[in-house]
């Protein structure tokens, strides 16, 4: 480690949201920091992170912000990554470890490749599986990653020692770090996180576009909610995360249609018995996930 007893000694955050505000109040609250340097594309966002003490300084550029840094962590839509990866390339400090937050990692590898040249060896892929369905830098919550899973992909690559240095940081924040391929991820996170964000704004979307939908709202009741829970959560955000795993979602949402078919099938020829046979298999596996996260 850099920095004495701290594990980093000034972390360049581009990207001042929920995660990457997140991770810098975790990371300081771990006493694991020296100073934190923000930009945003969003001015207001980046006077807010500094305001509500996500950041130390603020930075005019990413240049400006990677200038000096040990740890830089890309907190951007999955389609700022190329133009961003380009600018930390120019600047960077020759031995800064980087690394992003994404939910597709496949695409995000790639580039870090063609445009990083010889530090993409540096570049050390990341996932928190954690958020909200708030975003912005006042949704950032120090506690956020505490007990949660990140996924980190490096490839072969990697210079294990900036994997090390990566896995410490999210160790710091409280999280459980994990290994895994990144085409593997891709597909993963599509069954589990993907496919559901889906399916909520599909569904709101439905049923907004239907003509009693003020009584089909004001009566929902809690598993309305709770299904649907994750359609607020930020539609930039997800029209990226389609975009760049495109092939995995698709093939998750014809899955999800080929059941989805067979239970109205079920429904229409009045089959009570297969429909608590598939009924009862859901139950019984979502108990089962249940017990495991409990």
């Amino acid at each position: 480690m850099s920095g004495g007893r701290r594990g980093i000694d000034r972390l360049a955050l581009v990207g001042v949201g929920l995660i990457g505000g997140s991770l810098a109040l975790a990371l300081r609250e771990a006493g694991y920091c020296g100073e934190i340097v923000g930009f945003d594309r969003n001015p207001d966002h980046l006077e807010e992170g500094r305001a509500l003490g996500l950041v130390d300084r603020a930075a005019d550029s990413v240049a400006g912000a990677v200038e000096g840094a040990d740890m830089i962590v890309l907190a951007v839509p999955m389609r700022a990554m190329t133009a961003v990866l380009g600018e930390v390339a120019e600047a960077a400090p020759a031995e800064a470890v980087i690394t992003d937050v994404g939910s597709v990692k496949s695409s995000v590898v790639a580039e870090a490749r063609e445009r990083l040249g010889a530090a993409a060896g540096r570049f050390v892929a990341g996932h928190p599986i954690a958020g909200r369905e708030r975003s912005g830098p006042e949704a950032a919550e120090g506690g956020l990653f505490r007990g949660r899973r990140v996924l980190l992909t490096p490839v072969a690559a990697n210079d294990p020692a900036a994997v090390r240095r990566v896995e410490a940081m999210w160790h710091a924040a409280g999280a459980a770090v994990e290994r895994m391929a990144p085409e593997h991820h891709d597909h993963v996170l599509a069954a589990t996180s993907h496919l559901p964000h889906m399916l909520a704004y599909a569904l709101v979307d439905c049923l907004a576009a239907m003509d009693e939908q003020r009584e089909i709202f004001r009566y929902a009741a809690g598993g309305f909610s709770d299904f649907t829970r994750i359609a607020s959560s930020d539609p930039v955000m997800w029209r990226d995360i389609c975009l760049a795993n495109r092939d995995e979602i698709l093939g998750m949402v014809a899955r999800f249609r080929d059941e989805l078919d067979a239970l109205a099938g079920h429904i229409r020829d009045g089959d009570g018995e297969a429909m608590l046979s598939t009924f009862a298999r859901a139950k019984q596996a979502r108990d089962r996930f249940c017990e495991g996260e409990g």
